[in-house]
């Protein structure tokens, strides 16, 4: 089934009204406010990775807040075991009987705190909850809720006591970005507002669960043209054969680019992908996939450089828009 103009009008209007009103609690960011509501309805998880202070957890919590669900903060340090994020089973000696207590990630939004302060060990244990939307605790299989999304942030300035992220858990991320520091218009109004000292309070729930269900299927039905497809291909084998390019794209990135990218089409009220929906995303879905090579990474190359001469270099389609 391919979605109709009349559903992909209302999908624009109701993604719009999330966006204006993340839009009270990060003033001047709508485009990083609209990457995170896309990859929520993409069924999908975001990393940022920003500068202490530029409003990352901000970013989490207004999203969390406009939904009409449960969503839950943990704050890893290096301490934390798996346990404190999935649950535990507990022996309960009145009924004779092992309970399961679950853990913060038994929620439909969690956020993940300075991810990589804690322990390989620790972030492995959302490892399955993300890619399979479960956890198993001492052999018994335990559902989250749905929707459910995860939203990890780190600094990259913080090195002492952090644990990099390995390749395998960072490809369980849809999307990765950055929300960086405001613009001097949105800075003054944020120091004129200094009496609000949260402004994630402002916003309010628009979405209900099901109503996130019901935009998620209905970002389903985006029209993608074989000849997108092809598109896609080509920049993922481009991307493996690239100089200074050690890991390239893999089926999984060219999966996600595809999801995204029909989320953001019927965000602008399309019923298909166009061209441009791929290069508008090719950076928050490649830049975390991608790994240079050490002579790249030591001659100070970024890995954006690097899309950016993929998007050259691979033609789209000419016959689509």
């Amino acid at each position: 089934m391919t979605l109709s103009p009349d559903q992909a009008s209302r999908f624009q209007r109701v993604f719009t009204d999330v966006v204006d009103n993340m839009g009270l609690a990060l003033l001047g960011k709508d485009r990083v406010v609209r990457l995170a509501v896309t990859c929520l309805l993409a069924e999908g998880h975001l990393l940022l990775e920003d500068l202490p202070g530029t409003g990352k957890t901000m970013l989490a919590r207004a999203l969390a807040n406009s939904v009409e669900g449960s969503h839950a903060r943990i704050q890893f340090t290096p301490d934390l075991l798996p346990t404190d994020v999935t649950g535990v089973t507990v022996y309960d000696q009145h009924k004779g009987t092992f309970d399961f207590h679950e853990g913060p990630i038994f929620h439909d939004i969690v956020l993940a705190d300075e991810i990589n302060r804690a322990s390989p060990k620790t972030q492995s244990a959302l490892l399955e909850v993300m890619e399979e939307g479960h956890v198993t605790v001492d052999g018994t299989t335990h559902d989250v809720p749905r929707p459910f999304m995860v939203i990890a942030t780190q600094n990259p300035i913080e090195q002492a006591g952090t644990y990099q992220l390995p390749e395998a858990q960072l490809d369980r991320f849809l999307m990765k970005t950055s929300v960086g520091h405001p613009g001097a218009e949105a800075t003054e109004q944020l120091l004129m507002d200094a009496g609000v000292r949260d402004r994630a309070t402002l916003v309010k729930p628009v979405l209900s669960r099901a109503d996130v269900a019901d935009l998620a299927a209905a970002a389903a039905d985006v029209h993608v043209d074989r000849s997108l497809i092809r598109y896609v291909r080509e920049l993922a084998e481009a991307s493996r054969e690239a100089d200074q390019v050690k890991l390239g794209l893999s089926a999984r990135g060219c999966l996600a680019l595809i999801r995204v990218t029909k989320v953001w089409a019927a965000a602008a009220g399309r019923t298909a992908v166009v061209p441009q929906d791929i290069h508008d995303l090719a950076h928050p879905v490649l830049c975390h996939r991608m790994l240079l090579d050490a002579h790249a990474q030591y001659g100070g190359v970024h890995v954006d450089a690097v899309i950016d001469r993929l998007l050259r270099d691979v033609p789209p389609p000419r016959d689509r828009a």
